[in-house]
């Protein structure tokens, strides 16, 4: 301390009080030699209160324990420096409370002396305002999170809205599209109706106006061909009205089936005895071999209805002097029956369509029928486990298979 004479003192008086930072010198004993007005207000000691004090009582106890060993070191390398890089540094007052300090270390020497002059500033307002900046950050990063979500969510409800929209619109759109479809098929059905019925009430007048005429014995013959006419074309509408109620039925899910236990020649002899009053000039239907034996369990109107449909077809759409050949084959648990004609046969581009009720192919077009038959007889038998197939090549003919089982469990 004697380096600190009166003078001196009086000197570094005059300089250290003339700064705001607080300044605390040291010896080599970690002795606070002197210390200005600002040092000692910082930490809360009076005038000359520090002097004589270990540097620990200026430092909290936690960094307390590798304090001295820092000083030591630095003494000995000599060169001014900045404490704490990368950390923070705290200062404890006399009356235990602790506070933020920035310090700067400046070594010299005198008369071969070492000392350590530190250079502290206060930085609690500094540190408070960094802790409100991070507060506002974390703040502001938190309503920006929620901004975010309540804009997600927006974004969501809006998507939510577009998609609800576009499947209203589509919905509008099919329903309209649905709507076309129906007045469409309306239109066609009672355009079909009109010509359907037309053709044949107009051949059932003319024959029976033909047949009042033939009153002699004589003319029995010609009486005769009038009264078959007269019952094909009855008969020809008889299938058209049981076709619409099929529809309606299917529809409705009306449709009701009976099933038991026949013999297949049965209803293959009647259809066969029926679509022969239909045959063209020379044309024939090859009876199906060996069904004298065959039993099944099914609805015996759908497959009468089955068979009359495809049988009629293949005469209404083969030329004359052609056959239509019946095939029935037996399998373990199905009937597999085909009609193969030598007629116009189906388009190619066409025959996708061929199950669509009132579709009718193009070269067909000029032959009466109403376009439900084929969709009527699919629908019927794959309600029943059965399903209807074909192949056809355009000016060669069609083959349509029908195949059901032969005991049908169905109740």
């Amino acid at each position: 301390m004697k380096v600190f004479d009166q003078k001196k003192d009086n000197v570094f008086k005059i300089l250290s009080e003339s700064i705001s930072e607080g300044i605390v010198i040291v010896n080599e004993k970690q002795e606070v030699v002197t210390s200005n007005e600002a040092a000692e207000r910082m930490f809360g000691y009076g005038s000359h209160e520090l002097l004589g004090e270990k540097l620990d009582v200026l430092i909290p106890k936690e960094y307390r324990s590798s304090h001295p060993k820092q000083v030591e070191a630095f003494m000995d390398k000599s060169d001014p420096r900045q404490m704490g890089h990368g950390r923070d540094l705290y200062g404890l007052r006399k009356d235990g409370t602790t506070f933020p300090v920035e310090a700067g270390l400046n070594p010299f020497e005198v008369y071969g002396n070492k000392y350590v002059m530190a250079l502290v500033t206060d930085i609690s307002i500094r540190k408070n305002q960094e802790l409100e900046i991070i507060e506002l950050n974390v703040s502001l990063e938190h309503k920006i999170e929620e901004r975010t979500k309540e804009l997600q969510k927006t974004i969501k409800e809006l998507k939510e809205e577009v998609t609800k929209r576009k499947q209203a619109e589509h919905k509008m759109k099919e329903s309209l599209r649905k709507e076309r479809e129906l007045n469409e098929l309306k239109t066609k059905f009672l355009s079909l109706v009109s010509h359907e019925f037309k053709t044949p009430l107009s051949g059932i007048l003319t024959s029976a106006t033909l047949a009042g005429k033939y009153t002699e014995t004589d003319q029995q013959d010609k009486r005769e061909k009038h009264l078959k006419t007269i019952q094909s074309k009855v008969k020809y509408l008889n299938n058209i009205l049981n076709d619409f109620l099929s529809i309606e039925r299917l529809e409705s899910g009306k449709a009701t089936y009976k099933f038991e236990i026949f013999p297949l020649s049965k209803v293959v002899n009647e259809v066969i005895y029926n679509a022969n009053m239909l045959l063209k000039d020379g044309q024939k239907i090859k009876y199906p071999s060996n069904i004298d034996e065959i039993t099944v369990n099914f609805d015996e109107k759908i497959l009468e209805l089955s068979l009359t449909n495809l049988i009629n077809n293949a005469i209404k759409y083969s030329p004359e002097y052609t056959t239509i050949d019946v095939v029935v084959v037996q399998k373990q648990s199905a009937i597999e029956i085909k009609i193969i004609d030598e007629g116009m046969g189906i388009p190619k581009s066409e025959q996708k369509f061929i199950f669509n009720r009132y579709f009718r192919a193009e070269n067909a077009l000029l032959d009466q029928g109403t376009g439900i038959g084929l969709n009527i007889v699919k629908s019927h038998l794959e309600n029943l486990s059965g399903k209807i197939t074909f192949e056809s090549e355009e000016g060669k003919g069609s083959t349509f298979t029908i195949i059901f089982p032969t005991n049908n469990n169905l109740s």
